[in-house]
């Protein structure tokens, strides 16, 4: 589905009307954060002493098991110290939602607001990010010992449902801009990614639960404390494709080999990163950039695809060439 400005709008006046249902006092309002796979908003008293997040979930994607899920998750996360992310405030009716528009059911969930900042690209990212291996570690730590509920579900990310023409995120090759060339390029580099992936294999100590969305936006600075949100897109895959997700859309900067070692180096502190591992970032990050290609493709509406749409198809032909020259 396509969010129009018109869409945005009214789902915003609806939340307005049901602020209640999360204890938010007569006068709150609601107003636009971002808009991605989902549409977050802002909700703030008129004294702005109360503020929450609410996120509104693209209808058709997650499931309500999944949401549950992923939710379930987050909980056990906050109840073990193991990182930090902001609390799920429960609704009227629990923790998932529900606001109709237009004959539309989507489900929302509500988180507490954390102040902060997403870390800039700049001279302080290698410190962010070597705090981030720490935590991302510690996350993949949680994830290999946490008894998963009865009726868990989430998505698997693997090759097919990350590479494949009808993978989650649609097909790389709907993109604009690609040429014959490019798309060649990208097609002989999925099948270096296949070969790599076959040899490197999906033991329990390599795939498993993972965020698969540790990048910039989903990161929060407050001082020196590092904050983990937006668990949306959490689910089954390599547990090195963390790293891929975490340099999104910047995949082609020349500080990403400096923010890589980085985010060993604190992994390590931490958990295991074997030289096997390592070697797989590469292949990880073209199957990374390969998908938000895709993604792109089928999201012309987003703010992401604004900053990051033109000519990224383009690099992402670049980078195909770049994996397909080296030596993993």
């Amino acid at each position: 589905m396509i969010y129009t400005d018109a869409l945005i709008e009214a789902i915003r006046l609806r939340l307005e009307e049901s602020l209640a249902n999360w204890r938010l006092p007569q006068n709150s309002r609601v107003e636009l954060l971002t808009v991605s796979e989902n549409i977050t908003y802002l909700a703030r008293s008129a004294d702005d002493s109360q503020r929450l997040i609410l996120r509104l979930h693209r209808p058709n994607y997650h499931q309500p098991g999944e949401i549950e899920s992923e939710l379930a998750w987050i909980e056990d996360l906050r109840a073990s110290n193991s990182l930090h992310t902001p609390a799920i405030i429960d609704g009227e009716a629990g923790r998932v939602c529900s606001v109709e528009v237009d004959g539309e059911t989507y489900a929302v969930v509500a988180f507490e607001f954390v102040a902060g900042n997403e870390p800039n690209v700049g001279e302080d990212l290698p410190r962010w990010f070597e705090q981030l291996g720490a935590v991302t570690a510690t996350l993949h730590q949680h994830s290999r010992q946490w008894p998963r509920p009865e009726g868990f579900v989430r998505k698997e990310w693997n090759l097919d449902t990350m590479l494949a023409a009808d993978g989650h995120w649609g097909d790389w090759r709907d993109a604009e801009g690609l040429d014959p060339q490019s798309e060649a390029l990208i097609a002989a580099a999925i099948a270096k990614i296949e070969q790599r992936v076959a040899e490197y294999g999906a033991g329990p100590d390599r795939f498993g639960l993972v965020h698969a969305d540790l990048r910039l936006a989903n990161l929060l600075v407050d001082d020196d404390r590092l904050w983990v949100i937006d668990f949306d897109d959490c689910g089954i895959s390599w547990f090195a494709y963390d790293f891929a997700a975490a340099i999104s859309f910047y995949e082609l900067d020349p500080s990403i080999p400096e923010l890589q070692a980085a985010w060993v180096k604190g992994y390590r502190s931490k958990g295991d990163c074997t030289t096997e591992d390592e070697a797989m970032l590469a292949s990880f990050i073209m199957i990374r950039r390969i998908m938000l290609t895709a993604w792109l493709a089928n999201h012309s509406e987003s703010g992401t695809y604004a900053e990051f749409g033109e000519g990224y198809a383009a690099g992402t032909a670049s980078l195909a060439q770049r994996y397909l020259e080296g030596d993993h």
